[in-house]
């Protein structure tokens, strides 16, 4: 079916504004879990939308790769965390880190399984229900498979410095200045696509297994 470009607008809003508030909400949640208030204190650790949206990333650059094609891109407001005061830093920050995409993959099934419910809706819910959750599925695995990329400041890059030997992960954790510069570049280049691809797939066919 093609759809409008308004059409899958409707369709894609909810799953990505709540695969990116759930993805950031976990970082929280899982940050006062091992000891840092931060998030708590910012009354960032909610699911309420409107907390974590950045007009450019959650909004603006979605619509346009919508338009335009190719991976769906995009962010949240970072929630605050201070790995200083996890009770392990260099331990706990991975659980923190791993909390979002674990979200994803938890949101991924929840779409997944709204699929298979859609045969049995209504016909005026069914095909609705259908394309929304296959929007859903794609952009919770597109921004799981992202966020574990090994490239600080994504989430991928933390559970590397975490799991790195402590001089290697300093020196590793450096390139995070340099980071957002570097995805920028492979995702024009398109060699974030290529890198992904193979990823995307496999956890689609997980998922496709599960159900």
């Amino acid at each position: 079916m093609d759809l409008t470009y308004v059409q899958k607008i409707a369709i894609y809003a909810l799953p990505v504004i709540f695969a990116i508030t759930v993805h950031e909400a976990a970082h929280g949640f899982a940050a006062r879990f091992f000891g840092d208030m931060t998030a708590d204190r910012a009354g960032r650790i909610t699911l309420n939308p409107l907390k974590h949206i950045d007009p450019i990333g959650t909004i603006l650059l979605p619509a346009l790769t919508l338009l335009v094609g190719g991976i769906l891109f995009g962010w949240a407001k970072p929630v605050p965390v201070d790995f200083s005061r996890l009770r392990n830093p260099k331990r706990d920050m991975l659980w923190v880190a791993a909390a979002g995409p674990a979200s994803n993959f938890v949101m991924a099934l929840f779409w997944a399984l709204m699929i298979k419910l859609s045969v049995t809706a209504p016909n005026v819910y069914s095909e609705p229900m259908a394309l929304m959750g296959q929007a859903g599925v794609m952009i919770n695995v597109v921004l799981m498979v992202l966020n574990l990329l090994p490239l600080p400041p994504l989430d991928g890059g933390r559970i590397a410095v975490s799991l790195l030997p402590n001089q290697l992960a300093y020196q590793y954790a450096q390139i995070e200045r340099y980071g957002f510069i570097i995805l920028i570049v492979l995702l024009a280049t398109g060699v974030l696509g290529q890198v992904m691809e193979p990823f995307i797939e496999a956890t689609i066919r997980i998922i496709e297994f599960i159900f």
